[in-house]
């Protein structure tokens, strides 16, 4: 997937400026596709220079005017191009998974403790899933939410979103746990 098929497909549910498509990326989008502003703005540019999507100029009172995007036919049509292609698996490439698979040769402390970090930002995100779930089903329990609210994009892809870091947390601190247990064990052996 490119950068394009993700800003695409955001900017589906509405007009947004460059500014509002960051955020919409730092909540909804980044549990599947990270981008820094800077690449948001440029491929903006390029996404309108090809056709894919139309910008407007919004003059504000009190504030810089802005230029709101908004997804084309032709966008559309690209996205349902994309659609139609093999979806490639996802591959994770995790500098953390790289320590703890060296921890037999190296100190454990340091790994134990960027495991308990990463815990705690994993709990953070699963709280802001939990929320956004939450605002976009309303007053529908999940189930209902799922066979008949709308959007139902951007909430199964939460959901994911959601999956992906419970199950992170799991993991986070059942390797602390188990790393602190074996370097106990070790120190009562040597000792």
């Amino acid at each position: 997937m490119a950068l394009r098929h993700a800003v695409l497909a955001a900017l589906l549910d509405g007009e947004y400026s460059g500014y509002q498509l960051a955020k919409i990326f730092d909540v909804s989008v980044s549990n599947f596709w990270h981008a820094v502003p800077q690449q948001l703005y440029a491929e903006l540019a390029k996404l309108e220079t090809e056709g894919l999507i139309s910008g407007r100029r919004v003059i504000q009172k009190d504030r810089p005017n802005k230029r709101v995007y908004t997804v084309t036919p032709a966008g559309l049509a690209e996205l349902e191009r994309f659609a139609a292609t093999a979806a490639k698996p996802g591959i994770i490439r995790e500098n953390l998974l790289v320590m703890v698979q060296a921890v037999d040769h190296i100190s454990a402390e340091p790994v134990i403790a960027q495991l308990e970090e990463r815990a705690k930002i994993s709990a953070a995100k699963i709280e802001i899933f939990r929320r956004t779930l939450q605002r976009l089903r309303g007053d529908m329990d999940e189930e209902t939410y799922l066979r008949h609210g709308s959007p139902v994009g951007p909430y199964l892809t939460c959901l994911r979103g959601l999956r992906f870091e419970q199950e992170n947390l799991e993991w986070f601190q059942s390797t602390a746990r188990l790393l602190r247990e074996r370097a106990a064990a070790r120190t009562e052996e040597g000792g």
